[in-house]
């Protein structure tokens, strides 16, 4: 009920020059002046009062009221403002009233036909308001819609009546009765008494509002919330779900915000009705500042199965792994270090339907890394702008099953020149060694074992020169930057057969990393041999094309038996080529377009496509991947590490379009265009209406998936919402 807090803030509003400190108040406390002006004033010594007449204004504290008429009982210290009523907040309320008395020094007081437009535009009224001389309020026959009725004879959607309204200044409550919720002036939902806090108390005990949940796996479920209020800087949420099909699944979270750190974790747990299996989830994050160098995180993730995210839809249901690390780093200056760990739960069905042996042999060798340290420290710049860059990195991989396990350590040291020349050239001179020691136990390489200590030394060097080119006009401006890098490097000295690649598989080439000295994402595999790599940047900014840039490139390899190139099956000394165009000449257009070609056949290898196409009244999106499969003709050997990994090839589109100016319709759909399997992943549509005070949404999904295990039927949900009070709905 917390969200409907506006409403409460607006009664406190309207009541401010209610609540002026009495007389005994001001003797404590700094006077604050009350400016005053009318168009005329009179004294009645005989009745011992004062009349103001006219335009009639008295500001305090950035508050204006102003009245036709406003007269002040002496005898009585009763003070009454009649007459167009107005009352102008500095947060942008406006109060309206016919009258209002105040007394008692001003601490008690009523104010009659209150009619208010908050902030936010939405609208309160009551017929009287009053306030005990313990600045209790109480209102009577209040109102409070945030819908527009400024039309003539409009009755607002909804709005919330009660009888009457009572705001405990002493214990900051708000009492109810008789109230309902109205809809187009029709009482759909009553209650004979309510409390809850004022909005100036942020946090207290107690239920929240439910919410409804129906799907396939649960069936229909009310989601109790019951807040346990801690301390300032600690809570609890237990979150029961009561379901129709699975009796019930126990769920909460608690929070702790430290000093310098913060905890949350949540979590569900449950009794499959069908299997009696137990199922469960628990995430759970965390940072606290050590010190001023030092910080510790963790997110820790963990499922009892692939299903379970999906069938409660839960965070993290469309992952694949399923990650929990814990770290310490240490900023200062220009270094950085990092102790962490690591482990792995796979949830992927679709890996497993891929490729079943794979997915098994993942699964029962699935990794634990534990250290996983590095540091880095970059020198300051020389004379000459030339700087040192330090690398150390520790790896420990090991398999609760036995299987390879791995120690490394690495050192790298690379000495690094940017230079500017006086013509608009600029070099980048980079020269390196990396030095590796390894320990590996029950290591299996083309049917050998090996276990045993190995060590290597890399070094590598490179040059990079760009040379941009500016044309630019009235209208428009464009750059065009050749681009040459340079790489020195030995063949050979992975040393495959004795050392594992834990880090180094997902080998692609493509137009982020061609133009980089080091292709690889890990320390595994050395990117051993020389070449050289070329390209151009184009790119267009102004009225004519909008913006519009573009990059094209390729590397040729010294000796074709480089190990990049032999990860991604290539044998010649040309690579493929990498792209990217990205486009924006209109405000109903925006594109980008990433691309790798075959040298020789230019057909695509790799294409990723996303785009938005229209003006906010009516656009589609469409999102386009194709990876070739390993054993195609032009398909990467080891593009995924997959065995037999097959062709991939998808599309995302969805229309949506504003059918007037309260209702919008959406669908997507996404589609596997392979061979293989034709046929479409998960589709779906939402219809939904808006306006200044409601929002309504329909919702279908379907998710096809191949998991045997998974109900992947049609999923509905409807949810409406009544702004500035809350949502209610399913799902």
């Amino acid at each position: 009920m917390n969200k409907n807090s506006r409403l409460f803030i607006a009664v406190l509003l309207l009541t401010s020059f209610i609540s002026f400190p009495s007389f005994a108040e001001k003797n404590k406390e700094k006077s604050v002046p009350i400016y005053f002006s009318a168009d005329e004033i009179k004294e009645d010594t005989g009745n011992n009062t004062i009349t103001a007449a006219g335009d009639v204004v008295i500001t305090r504290e950035n508050t204006t009221l102003k009245t036709d008429r406003l007269t002040y009982d002496k005898k009585n210290d009763v003070l009454t403002a009649a007459g167009h009523v107005t009352i102008s907040q500095p947060d942008g309320t406006t109060i309206y009233a016919n009258k209002a008395t105040l007394s008692n020094k001003m601490s008690k007081g009523t104010i009659n036909e209150v009619k208010a437009i908050l902030a936010d535009k939405s609208r309160l009224a009551a017929s009287r308001i009053k306030q005990t001389s313990q600045k209790d309020k109480h209102f009577f026959n209040a109102v409070y819609s945030p819908c527009d009725v400024c039309e003539e004879n409009r009755k607002p959607l909804w709005s919330i009546k009660a009888r009457k309204v009572t705001h405990d200044n002493t214990n900051h409550d708000i009492y109810y009765r008789s109230a309902y919720l109205s809809v187009k002036d029709v009482p759909v939902l009553y209650t004979p008494f309510l409390s809850h806090p004022d909005p100036t108390v942020k946090r207290r005990s107690g239920f929240m509002i439910p919410s409804l949940v129906s799907n396939n796996y649960l069936g229909t479920a009310l989601n109790v919330n019951y807040f346990i209020d801690i301390n300032e800087h600690e809570d609890v949420l237990l979150s029961p779900i009561f379901t129709s099909k699975q009796d019930i699944v126990l769920g909460g979270r608690y929070r702790k915000t430290l000093y310098n750190g913060e905890l949350k974790t949540t979590g569900t747990i449950m009794k499959d009705k069908d299997t009696k299996e137990t199922r469960g989830n628990i995430t759970a994050i965390g940072r606290y500042e050590i010190s001023d160098l030092w910080l510790a995180k963790m997110d820790i993730n963990y499922a009892s199965d692939g299903a379970y995210l999906k069938d409660l839809s839960l965070p993290g249901k469309t992952e694949t792994w399923l990650t929990s690390s814990v770290s310490f780093e240490r900023f200062a200056g220009r270094d950085y270090a990092s102790i962490e760990g690591y482990s792995y739960k796979l949830v992927s069905y679709s890996l497993r339907n891929s490729n079943l042996n794979m997915f098994k042999q993942r699964e029962y060798s699935k990794p634990y890394i534990l250290p996983l340290a590095t540091y880095e420290k970059i020198s300051d710049s020389s004379s000459i702008g030339s700087y040192f860059k330090n690398t150390f990195n520790v790896a420990s991989i090991y398999r609760e099953h036995d299987e390879t396990q791995t120690q490394r350590a690495t050192m790298i040291n690379s000495w690094n020149l940017p230079y500017t020349s006086p013509f608009g050239e600029k070099y980048r001179f980079v020269a390196s060694l990396k030095s590796d020691l390894y320990y590996v136990d029950n290591y299996f390489y083309n049917n050998d074992n090996y276990t045993g200590s190995v060590g290597r030394i890399f070094p590598q060097a490179g040059l990079e020169w760009r040379l941009p080119f500016v044309k630019a006009t009235e209208n428009s401006r464009q750059i065009i930057e050749p681009i040459i890098v340079a790489v020195a490097a030995p063949n050979g000295g992975n040393r495959n057969n004795k050392i594992p690649n834990e880090d180094s598989l997902n080998a692609q080439l493509d137009d982020t990393n061609i133009l980089d000295i080091d292709r690889y994402a890990g320390y595994d595999r050395n990117d051993t041999g020389s070449r050289v790599s070329y390209g151009v940047n184009w790119s267009s900014y102004g009225n004519i094309l909008g913006r519009v840039s573009s990059f094209f490139g390729q590397s040729y390899y010294i000796n074709n038996k480089e190990s990049f190139s032999q990860a991604l099956g290539d044998n010649s000394k040309f690579s493929d080529y990498v792209g990217r165009i990205y486009a924006a000449p209109y405000s109903y257009l925006d594109l980008n377009y990433r691309f790798r070609l075959d040298k020789e056949t230019l057909t695509a290898k790799y294409n990723e496509l996303n785009s938005k196409i229209g003006s906010s009244m009516l656009y589609a999106n469409i999102s386009f991947i194709s990876i070739k499969g390993r054993n195609q003709k032009g398909g990467d050997q080891n593009l995924y590490f997959f065995d037999d990994y097959k062709e991939r090839k998808e599309l995302y589109t969805s229309l949506n379009t504003k059918i007037s100016k309260n209702w919008g319709f959406e669908v997507y759909n996404r589609q596997n265009l392979s061979k293989e399997d034709k046929r479409s992943l998960e589709h779906g549509g939402k219809l939904n209406y808006e306006d200044e005070c409601f929002k309504l949404i329909f919702n279908t999904h379907k998710y096809n998936s191949t998991d045997p295990e998974y109900d992947d039927g049609y999923e509905f949900s409807v949810t409406f919402l009544l702004k500035t009070l809350g949502s209610i709905g399913s799902k």
